[in-house]
């Protein structure tokens, strides 16, 4: 660990050092010290001893600077935003180059701690807060590796002043345990309104419990053009995600009685149920938005301090060149005059280069996003009676494969909003094509095949939305399918915001509800493999939800109170099989067997969350608290409180080094918390001859966060308490939480 710190440092120290001395290259001494060139040829020098201009035309140096060229200021300054996948709309963004707490960005558990995960970097995980969990994709491996795996509408596009290099890398551990992210992005304009860019993302942990290692990979290149009448997003995305599977420890008792044990086991000492266990998850996205937008450019209002200002009239007669011209005005009448003059005064004018803007009016629309994947589970060493299923095969010789891809084309024309003074909205209608394919194994005969599985989806849809001014905001989205496997599916989801003034403070009411039947995911309807295998029947699922928000700017205070309804909601479970000892007199254990179940009845979700933040001089303490209750626990379970604290202070030393100190704690209450399958890398509804509550215990880190300039660096002590007493330190059942550790992390911004 202090060999990764010491050589991050000697980094930091050496780029800027290699920066000012590569141009002193040409230049060395002779014998007696005096500075000569490359030839070897003596160099003159100042009062100072510094190399000078000798007059002969050549670039000439002094130490450490060009002085044949005037000194280059790298203009920074950047614009980021996000895009919509349906039509590529743009959303302004912030960049992650906020200093505050940047110590939290690593955490798989999330900024606040919401989220539940098997312990290690990288792996799969799940919101405690429902309202924050999205839908089932197609291809549902990736679903749970959301806080690596990035989507196009959660990118973002970046227009810079020069080239933009962020550099990124987080540690901790050693060489068994450790835990290590390398992030690079890189940004660069074209000319002013196109530009490429590319995001390269590695991530490895080895764990602190055994034969839970994750390796992901992620490498992004994106290029956009955003001009007046043509505009374009392109996008491809290839990710590689490897994980071990360990099926969690053998008893929780080496945590939570750690004393019934005749000795202390550390982490690495403590055995867990699998082993030479894999799951690989392999995606490429490429993705492609573009329209050509028809319109007109009208002249933009100045103020006017800055419109041309005509000169006087005797100017303008002295710039009339024709002689003939001249003599004509003087012997004219006054009238004929004031006419000619108003014609100078005119044609001044029009030769004047006032600013225009172009005026969208209708916009021809077209996305394309092609998806390929493929998952891969790997068994080579599984305890017997483990699962309760054996398909086809050797369990201890298991290499199941799935892939799936999909074609998606979408046509829209929109009627920009704004484009005359009655138009206060914008109207967009479309239609798009989706092509899925997917193979999974299947058996012939007592042989295993590749079954492939062939949907298309034929749906038309509309928008209207309001996004320019600062009071209201407003967008409506609505989608049915009329043809194709998902026949009767459609959306319809909206939102809106009112910002106004109140009481010195700025006030924001913004509400999001939507009604939506969905088809479940594929691979909910159909999955074969060795140890689990289904093909189901089911109801399309009809959530109906509501929600609105409070925010109180000069407060710090945001409140959002929301419900959902759910009629046939389906989610995966784990059922425990009971297998006798070898007379067959008793149990001896639970076999697993993981299904696919739907509740026809409705089960309502009510959320309210507050964040609330405080501020005395250089003492902050932000907070977050969510209350959620779920009408059935048994097939929806949910903490009833989940809250994170975050206390610290905020000082500078030297006026240049910001410094953030303080500690934080993530805390939930006891509930039946989703258990974890591994064959499918699902979270799933635990058994109820066998479940086990999870909760009501604190997570506590303490940590230092410092920011110079473009660089930020942080310590984070993770845990910091661990093993005090008797501990449910558990975030899924049998996966612990990772003893106390340490991390370090640094981010520097390069322009060039």
């Amino acid at each position: 660990m202090k060999l990764k710190l010491t050589f991050v440092l000697l980094l930091c120290m050496a780029i800027p050092a290699l920066a000012q001395n590569n141009i002193n290259a040409p230049f060395g001494t002779d014998a007696n010290g005096n500075p000569v060139d490359a030839n070897g040829n003596p160099v003159q020098t100042d009062e100072f001893g510094n190399p000078i201009f000798d007059g002969s035309g050549n670039d000439t140096y002094i130490w450490g600077r060009d002085t044949s060229q005037t000194e280059k200021i790298i203009p920074i300054g950047s614009f980021a935003w996000k895009i919509d996948e349906r039509f590529g709309n743009v959303t302004p963004a912030e960049m992650d180059t906020v200093p505050n707490n940047f110590q939290n960005f690593n955490l798989t558990a999330g900024p606040t701690g919401q989220y539940n995960f098997l312990g290690n970097l990288g792996s799969p995980r799940l919101s405690r807060l429902f309202m924050d969990r999205k839908p089932y994709s197609n291809f549902i491996f990736a679903d749970p590796f959301d806080y690596f795996y990035t989507p196009v509408n959660e990118f973002l596009f970046v227009n810079t002043l020069s080239p933009l290099t962020n550099l990124s890398y987080h540690s901790c551990g050693n060489k068994q345990n450790g835990e290590d992210r390398l992030r690079a992005t890189f940004a660069s304009n074209i000319n002013k309104i196109a530009g490429i860019g590319f995001k390269v993302d590695y991530l490895y942990g080895r764990g602190y419990y055994n034969n839970q290692a994750t390796s992901l990979f992620n490498g992004t290149l994106y290029g956009y053009y955003r001009g007046d009448q043509y505009d374009m997003h392109a996008w491809i995305s290839v990710n590689h995600m490897r994980m071990g599977e360990n099926g969690g420890i053998e008893d929780d008792d080496y945590i939570t009685h750690p004393e019934d044990f005749t000795r202390s086991f550390g982490s690495r000492d403590i055995p867990t149920i699998l082993s030479q266990n894999w799951n690989r998850n392999e995606d490429q996205t490429y993705y492609l938005t573009h329209r050509y937008n028809v319109g007109h450019y009208k002249l933009i209002e100045l103020p006017d301090s800055l419109k041309p200002v005509i000169p006087a009239d005797s100017v303008l007669l002295a710039g009339v060149r024709d002689s003939l011209s001249r003599q004509q005005y003087a012997n004219a009448d006054t009238a004929r005059q004031r006419m000619f003059i108003d014609s100078l005064r005119n044609d001044y004018i029009a030769q004047q280069n006032f600013p225009e803007e172009f005026v969208p009016v209708t916009s021809f629309i077209h996305t394309l996003r092609i998806r390929n994947a493929k998952h891969t589970a790997y068994s080579y060493d599984t305890p017997e009676n483990y699962y309760a299923d054996l398909f086809y095969g050797d369990p201890n010789n298991m290499s199941d494969r799935t892939r799936g891809y999909s074609v998606k084309n979408t046509l829209g024309i929109a009627l920009r909003e704004g484009f005359n003074k009655w138009a206060k909205a914008g109207l967009t209608a479309f239609a798009s094509h989706e092509y899925r394919h997917f193979t999974l194994p299947n058996l012939l005969g007592g042989t295993k095949i590749d079954q492939g599985f062939s949907e298309n989806n034929i749906s038309v849809g509309g928008q209207l939305s309001k996004r320019e001014g600062k009071t209201l905001h407003y967008d409506v989205t609505g989608e049915v399918v009329l043809l194709g496997e998902d026949l009767g599916q459609f959306e319809v989801e909206g939102m809106a915001d009112l910002n106004f003034p109140l009481f010195k403070d700025t006030v924001q009411l913004a509400a999001r509800a939507f009604v939506k039947n969905l088809n479940p995911s594929f691979y909910m309807r159909h999955y074969h493999s060795q140890f689990a295998w289904w093909d189901n029947d089911l109801s399309k699922e009809f959530r109906t939800r509501i929600e609105g928000t409070l925010s109180l700017k000069r407060t710090r205070t945001r409140l959002t109170v929301g419900v959902e309804n759910i009629k046939n909601y389906a989610y995966f479970a784990t059922e425990k099989v009971p297998y006798t000892n070898e007379d067959g007199s008793s149990v001896a254990g639970y076999s697993n067997r993981i299904s696919v179940k739907q509740y026809g009845n409705s089960v309502q979700v009510f959320s309210a969350k507050l964040n609330q933040d405080f501020k005395w001089g250089i003492l902050h303490w932000d907070n977050e608290i969510a209350y959620q209750k779920t009408s059935n626990a048994d097939i929806l379970p949910l903490p009833d409180l989940s809250a994170y604290s975050n206390l610290y202070i905020v000082f500078r030393i030297a006026k240049v080094l910001r410094v953030q100190l303080g500690g934080d704690v993530r805390f939930f209450t006891e509930y039946y918390a989703p258990d974890y399958a591994p064959i499918i890398q699902q979270f799933t509804v635990q058994d109820p001859t066998t479940r086990i509550k999870l909760g009501n215990y604190p997570i506590c880190n303490a940590y230092l966060n410092l920011h110079l300039k473009h660089c930020r660096l942080y310590v984070n002590v993770n845990h910091v308490n661990a093993g005090t007493g008797n501990m449910n330190s558990f975030l899924v059942p049998h996966y612990p939480i990772n003893p106390l550790n340490i991390h370090f992390g640094l981010s520097w911004n390069f322009f060039n």
